[in-house]
């Protein structure tokens, strides 16, 4: 999996993230599970404080999933950095229209800002997934306490923003998964999510490059990532009016990564 760059816009989402007020796990859960000492991120950030805990659900897979859950036929529509008040909804739109269900991976502090987003997400049917507080995608080479930080502080801002609707998933930005990150989403039963096809449409190519990317990368494997955030999305929402339908005409069927 590719790390992207040149995300000019993260740079705001980082600054804004800082000003976030840290919640997560309680310390006998974050112990228990995470496995988490008590040390400093990166940039000198304390733990994540107790008061809005949620309780920890059964720990899923700590291996990274890329199957799915409708078998050998099967495809997976994945969406990231969003929710995002222009495109989000367009996204969303054109999913109904194919009668097709994604796994939305969002950035916390996209989903703060826009809860009304969110539970549309849910109410829609899809799935959620943490994309982390503020998609650094270097966070690979930071300290296992802002690792935590990033991935539960994200964890508790999409769950209050849906309504109370956990991330069944955890995929770490530009791929910057660690063992650490694995084993920590997984211990919050958040299956590591991966892809197989990566669509190119942040590069925003055109159109027909993006759907001419998909078609061949497709014998890769059944997870496909598109983006709904981060810019202009419009030839994201064009290409998926295209690649739904001729998928469906190739006899795929729509499902969510295994857990």
């Amino acid at each position: 999996m590719a790390r992207h760059s040149g995300r000019g816009w993260y740079g705001r989402v980082l600054m804004a993230a800082v000003g976030v007020t840290a919640v997560a796990t309680a310390t006998s859960v974050w112990t228990a599970q995470a496995g988490v000492v008590d040390k400093q991120g990166a940039a000198g950030s304390a733990r994540p404080s107790a008061s809005h805990a949620a309780p920890a659900r059964a720990a899923v897979s700590e291996e990274i999933v890329h199957a799915s859950d409708k078998g050998a036929r099967g495809v997976n529509i994945t969406i990231d950095d969003g929710p995002d008040p222009t495109w989000t909804p367009e996204v969303l739109q054109v999913l109904r229209e194919n009668g097709v269900k994604a796994t939305f991976c969002m950035v916390g502090t996209q989903a703060e800002a826009h809860p009304d987003l969110v539970k549309a997400v849910v109410a829609a049917g899809h799935r959620l997934c943490d994309h982390t507080v503020s998609h650094d995608t270097t966070m690979d080479k930071k300290s296992e306490a802002y690792q935590s930080q990033e991935i539960l502080n994200a964890e508790s801002m999409i769950t209050k923003a849906s309504g109370g609707v956990r991330p069944q998933y955890y995929r770490a930005p530009g791929g910057a998964f660690t063992p650490y990150s694995r084993h920590l989403a997984a211990s919050r039963g958040m299956r590591p999510l991966g892809w197989n096809v990566d669509s190119k449409d942040f590069e925003r190519p055109g159109t027909a490059a993006i759907i001419t990317t998909v078609k061949s990368e497709l014998p890769n494997g059944p997870t496909i990532l598109f983006h709904d955030a981060g810019g202009d999305r419009s030839e994201t929402v064009a290409a998926l009016r295209e690649i739904l339908p001729w998928l469906k005409q190739q006899g795929y069927s729509f499902g969510f990564p295994v857990r």
